[in-house]
């Protein structure tokens, strides 16, 4: 190609015996010279190579010998500069290459690049479910607490010690679960959670005693505390500008979970019995262990953990299911060996941050749970000030001797539990406004405020219905106020402490759960706006206490290290 080309722009014209003037600039050819082909013209263009001389020997005889030596000349000359000018405009070429190999992105960047798409659908449903298994187990207390209490003829202290039970073994298992998820992954956790609360849930249907079926109940509560982790593994695969509008939805499942196991009650425990119910209210977990393969380890533990093809492999599937191309060059992120350490909770950095939270979750879990197990006391007993009561309500649950201990649920009690349960999701659009307009801390605020206020409302003598809409609106501001604090979690910490640091967050949030049992069951006995009021002032504490918090995550990326 070289030698055409150096021939075409050297031959000498026929009638002048002049060489053409070289190409504009811009104007050459060869784009792309191989290096073979280039050493070749180099050779062919030496100054001691006589191939174009000897090519046309006949013609250069009959000319001067001046001549001859000016057109040899010029010829090399111009095919020099030629290959020059080649070389120069292949330089740019090879360098953008070479930039373009050295060309780096991380994972924060691959998420937000392939957005949102299919693998997403998938992700949000198979770990929303996950909300399904955790509600069932919680919400199973509210509505077997009448069955046992009947059976073993328990006092009220010892039906709010079985609540109370389930949240130690959270508690005790939630920061061990942060613990190894941090360092060994976040799926082993999440599926090891549903193995090992599906296996006790079944065991405690068979519990002999009182004492076995606490005992099985807080072994379901640890096995909880790590399923809870599905909630760090999903935000980890959810791009920043869509985490306010996924996260705050997966409400919807915690409140299908809550509605199985209140219509499990209904259909099941008046004929077959609250030990057929607890069997048949580990069906979802079943279900979840065998579709919880098509989730991946996060791609976030994996680069911070130094598996750096295994981030790669995930991303590239998560991009082929959304039909995207991860970003150019190479995934690089260095190895943290610091995963897993309390010390980044302490940093100066979340210090502040860590304790506040903490409070913020023991407040979220004792008004939720308060608000429960207070509507599930307050219809057990019949303790409401309703105006327009039946006959029903209007029957006070006690005898001369002491209290009652066989009161079950009536298909009334039952229905307005699952009223109130649709209340987690009524106020859902609201939150995602709260949540993209104002962010995470004032967002907490307002439903803590509004929270304390519904609570103190509930002792207004009103009708049924009013009963009803408040315990509703309850539902949905408690609800709210616990998937905010979720949220808001999940972002502040890095990838090398975030599950760790909601383990201690869960684990302080079940102190509150422990608590709420003891207020709501047993002081609600003796007087309803005693137990009313201890919720409504923790909340109003952590309304005020979240001005403190130093860090708003609204739109923030995930950070991978502190």
């Amino acid at each position: 190609m070289i030698l055409l080309t150096c021939r075409l722009w050297a031959e000498p014209d026929s009638s002048h015996r002049r060489t053409q003037l070289p190409p504009p600039a811009g104007s050459v050819i060869l784009p792309d010279v191989p290096e073979q082909v280039r050493r070749r013209s180099r050779a062919f263009l030496h100054p001691h190579c006589c191939h174009l001389r000897h090519e046309n020997a006949a013609e250069d005889q009959r000319s001067a010998p001046t001549s001859e030596m000016t057109d040899s000349m010029k010829t090399q000359l111009v095919s020099a500069i030629h290959l020059q000018q080649v070389e120069m405009q292949e330089k740019p070429t090879g360098n953008s290459q070479g930039n373009n190999a050295d060309e780096k992105f991380t994972v924060e960047q691959a998420v937000e690049t392939i957005g949102f798409g299919r693998f997403h659908v998938l992700l949000f449903v198979i770990m929303g479910s996950a909300n399904i298994v955790e509600a069932m187990e919680i919400m199973l207390l509210a509505v077997v607490s009448p069955e046992i209490r009947c059976e073993w003829r328990l006092e009220d202290w010892q039906v709010a010690l079985v609540s109370t039970m389930v949240f130690v073994g959270f508690m005790v298992c939630g920061v061990l679960a942060g613990y190894i998820a941090d360092r060994y992954g976040r799926w082993k956790v999440v599926f090891g959670g549903y193995v090992w609360s599906a296996y006790f849930s079944l065991l405690t249907s068979f519990a002999p005693t009182y004492g076995w079926f606490i005992f099985l109940r807080s072994m379901v509560g640890c096995g909880v505390a790590g399923v809870s982790q599905g909630f760090v593994l999903k935000t980890e695969f959810i791009p920043a500008k869509y985490r306010a509008y996924l996260l705050p939805l997966g409400t919807i499942f915690w409140m299908t979970g809550s509605m199985l196991i209140i219509l499990l009650g209904m259909l099941v425990v008046p004929t077959m019995g609250w030990r057929w119910m607890i069997r048949l209210s580990i069906t979802p977990s079943i279900i979840l262990i065998f579709l919880f393969k098509f989730i991946p380890e996060s791609a976030r533990y994996n680069v911070s953990a130094g598996k750096v093809d295994a981030a790669v492999k995930t991303l590239q599937r998560i991009a082929r299911m959304n039909r995207a191309s991860l970003p150019p060059g190479r995934l690089v992120e260095p190895a943290l060996r610091e995963r897993g350490s309390w010390r980044i909770l302490f940093s100066p950095t979340f210090r502040r941050t860590s304790l506040l939270l903490w409070y913020s979750w023991f407040v979220a879990s004792f008004a939720y749970y308060g608000s429960v197990l207070s509507s599930s006391e307050l219809l057990e007993k019949n303790l409401l000030c309703v105006i327009n009561a039946d006959a029903e309500h209007q029957v006070k649950h006690r005898h001369e001797s002491g209290l009652c201990y066989c009161i079950p649920f009536g298909s009334s009690d039952y229905q307005t539990l699952l009223i109130s349960s649709l209340g987690e999701v009524a106020l859902v659009p609201l939150n995602i406004v709260l949540l993209n307009v104002f962010g995470r801390r004032i967002s907490l605020t307002v439903l803590q405020l509004l929270t304390a206020l519904l609570f103190m409302m509930v002792n207004i003598c009103t009708t049924m219905f009013g009963f009803t809409v408040l315990l509703f609106l309850l539902r949905s501001l408690v609800s709210m106020n616990f998937n905010v604090v979720y949220i808001y979690t999940a972002e502040v910490y890095p990838t090398i402490a975030r599950s760790l640091g909601m383990g201690f967050c869960t684990s302080f949030s079940r102190i509150g759960g422990m608590i709420a049992p003891f207020i709501a069951q047993v002081l609600m006995s003796r007087s309803v706006i005693q137990a009313l009021t201890p919720f409504a002032v923790a909340c109003v504490i952590c309304a005020l206490g979240n001005f403190l918090l130093p860090i708003e995550t609204r739109g923030r990326a995930l950070l991978q290290n502190s």
